[in-house]
């Protein structure tokens, strides 16, 4: 069984940074992507960002680019998402995903699995 777990989330004041972490158990994940989306409650789920496993290139979504990097340590089965210059806005859940495909998507249905979500809030 896949699990996913994120840690790293918290309150920051704006202009602060953020480090999230997503571990992934249970199986090898080999090419698949890994992503990142935000969800404010009453509001779909946001691509955020998403790294293929084997090329370990980044794609980020608009509001975040400049300010947040997504990485990943094959050898531990884990991907980050370092954030930067937060803003207020940024103030979501944060969910760790699997996609099982080597082509890097940014939409949610395209994603196999689900961590629990981790609370961002940042404070003005």
């Amino acid at each position: 069984q896949v699990q996913l777990v994120e840690s790293g989330g918290g309150l920051v004041q704006a202009g602060g940074s953020l480090r999230l972490s997503c571990a992934a158990s249970g199986r090898t994940f080999g090419t698949y992507t890994m992503g990142w989306f935000r969800q404010v409650s009453g509001k779909e789920r946001e691509f955020v960002a998403a790294i293929s496993w084997s090329s370990g290139k980044g794609n980020y979504a608009d509001p975040v680019k400049g300010r947040f990097t997504i990485s990943r340590d094959n050898a531990k089965n884990t991907v980050y998402l370092q954030m930067n210059s937060l803003k207020p806005e940024d103030t979501a859940v944060y969910y760790c995903a699997v996609d099982k495909s080597i082509v890097v998507h940014t939409t949610a249905p395209s994603y196999d699995y689900w961590g629990q979500g981790t609370q961002v809030t940042v404070s003005s």
